[in-house]
Order: C-alpha cells, then sequence, then structure tokens
C-alpha cells in the first residue's frame, strides 16, 4: 500500500507539472498571436484575470532568471573587440559596436495620460528602444519612452546615453580603423533622429552632398538594416507587437523586454535566422521616410569632436573605395 504522504506528493508534483505546462503554454501562445486574455481564458478553462496574472508573473520570472544570461551589456573587452570585428567582418564597418533605432509598440491609451502617449502617426504607444548586434541580438533595449517623444529625445534621457558618456562600449577608447593609423573611438549607428556624438553615427543630411558623404551614408544605411531586420523579426515572431496591447503601461513595458529577451534566446538556441532582404519591421515607423522630429532645435546638433569622428569615417571609407 503506498503512504498516504506519498500519494499526496506525487498528487502534487503532477498538479505542479501540469500548471507549470498550462501558464508555459499560455504565455507563449500570447506573446506568438496576440490573442486576447479572455479568449486564452476560454481555451485553458480560467479566467481572463488569473491569465493576466500568469502573463504578468511569468514575464518577470523569465527577466529575473534567464535576462543575465542572454541579453546583459558586454562590459568586458572581449566580448567589445567580438561584436566590433563581426560588425568589420560582415558589415565592412569598422569599430561599430552597435545599431540603434527605435520602435513604437501599439497600446490602448492609458486614462488620464492625456497625449503623452500619442506619437506622429496619431495612435497611442510606448516606445522600444533597442541596440542590436551583428547577430540581429539585442545589446540593449530600453522600453517605456512616451509615444510624443523623439527618438533622439528618448535616447539623451536612457540608461545607454548615459553609460556611453561614460566609457560603455569603448565609447572612449580611440583605435585605429583598418589599416591605417587613424584612429576613432567605438560607435553605434543611428538614423537623422539621433544627435550626432563622438560614439554616435548618423547619416550627413540633405541630397546635394559631395560623393565622400553619400558614401558614407551608404554604407551606414546598410549596416543600420541589424536593427531594422530584428525588429522585423521579432514583430514576425511575436504577432503581439503587431496589435494593440490593452494592458497598463507599466505592464507593458515588462512584456516587451521579455519579447525581446525571449528573441535573443531563441538565437541562442537555434543559432541566427536566415534573414530575407526584405524582412525589415513592416510598422513603417523604422523606414527612411518618416519625418524626422526634434524636441528642440539643438537636440542632434554634434559637437567639433563628433564632427571629426565622422569625417575620419569618411576618409577612410573614400580610400577603401580607391584602393
Amino acid at each position: 500500500m503506498v503512504p498516504p504522504a506519498a500519494t499526496t506528493a506525487s498528487l502534487v508534483a503532477s498538479c505542479t507539472s501540469s500548471l507549470l505546462g498550462v501558464t508555459a503554454s499560455a504565455v507563449t501562445r500570447y506573446f506568438a498571436t496576440g490573442s486576447s486574455f479572455k479568449t486564452l481564458g476560454y481555451t485553458y478553462r480560467m479566467s481572463d484575470v488569473t491569465v493576466g496574472r500568469i502573463v504578468k508573473e511569468t514575464s518577470k520570472a523569465i527577466l529575473d532568471k534567464l535576462q543575465a544570461a542572454h541579453m546583459t551589456f558586454p562590459s568586458t573587452d572581449q566580448e567589445i573587440e567580438s561584436i566590433k570585428q563581426r560588425f568589420w567582418e560582415r558589415w565592412r564597418f569598422p569599430n561599430c559596436v552597435g545599431c540603434v533605432d527605435s520602435k513604437h509598440v501599439r497600446i490602448r491609451n492609458p486614462r488620464h495620460s492625456g497625449s503623452m502617449f500619442r506619437n506622429y502617426k496619431q495612435y497611442f504607444s510606448i516606445v522600444l528602444q533597442g541596440v542590436a548586434g551583428p547577430d540581429y541580438k539585442f545589446i540593449a533595449v530600453d522600453v517605456g519612452g512616451y509615444g510624443k517623444e523623439s527618438d533622439g529625445g528618448i535616447f539623451s534621457h536612457s540608461i545607454l546615453s548615459e553609460k556611453l558618456e561614460k566609457g560603455g562600449l569603448g565609447s572612449q577608447l580611440f583605435v585605429a580603423l583598418p589599416g591605417t593609423n587613424i584612429k576613432v573611438p567605438h560607435v553605434i549607428l543611428g538614423d537623422e533622429a539621433y544627435p550626432l556624438k563622438t560614439y554616435l553615427m548618423r547619416p550627413f543630411p540633405g541630397y546635394n552632398l559631395d560623393p565622400a558623404k553619400r558614401l558614407f551614408n551608404r554604407r551606414l544605411s546598410k549596416v543600420r538594416q541589424v536593427i531594422e531586420c530584428t525588429f522585423g523579426i521579432i514583430s514576425s515572431k511575436w504577432r503581439l507587437l503587431q496589435k494593440s496591447i490593452e494592458v497598463e503601461p507599466d505592464f507593458v513595458d515588462t512584456i516587451v523586454q521579455c519579447i525581446c529577451l525571449l528573441h535573443n534566446i531563441v538565437i541562442d538556441k537555434e543559432g541566427e535566422q536566415q534573414v530575407s532582404p526584405g524582412q525589415e519591421d513592416s510598422n513603417d515607423d523604422n523606414t527612411t521616410s518618416r519625418p524626422v522630429r526634434f524636441t528642440s532645435l539643438g537636440e542632434n546638433r554634434g559637437s567639433n569632436a563628433a564632427y571629426t569622428v565622422r569625417d575620419k569615417f569618411v576618409a577612410f571609407f573614400s580610400e577603401m573605395e580607391t584602393v
């Protein structure tokens, strides 16, 4: 005869295992399909309130347990050098350690929020700002910016900007460009909406540019496909990002961070995905035709040192083209 305690323990273990399976299935289905909590409640025979609580608690648990292993900010010289080398070998842009851009995530308009979350495309959103490496993995994410804010404004007040100002990613380490004695710092690449910094390169504005500047813009735009394709991958795999997330903004922030982490985990486990040439983010927020918005006239004005760094890249690419 099986002791009652053993029977109870076995039942508890069986129920716990089943509950964990249902929890994981409900959360991944919510992320992958964007089904409402009510629809998932019908599927798993629980209330929509319970489904919401499961999604919130599981998302936080995933972030707490797995973020350190799959989405940490590179801090060692070996990690930074590896990223820089892979950008050079694959994308032919030297001293690059990441590409930055922002994506608007549609949300339900929070109560008493006025127009804070209303973006330039006239819907309500929070902003996901991400930095991607050469393998389409996120190096860093910043979630929770108001939809009305510009990319440059969000970046200037982000933890990422603070880390770069303090030398993160080797932003204050001057390294010679390949085959030359020209020294520039490690840089990340952004579009026209970002400020020009010694560690953040953006394209030359305007159309009447000389050939050297046009060449630089082409090189930079080609590499920036990395972050645009990264947003495209997570939007196509995790369909929730294509719909309005109907929970409170703080909850949305947790969900979006968790999806970014799951994106990195999938690549770590299954390897880098093959990206088709047109797999940029289907959300038009990341196309070059979008209007460039500034929060102030001087927001994106670079320093003399930043202009000097960009001019050195221009000279380097021009010399490469003639060799």
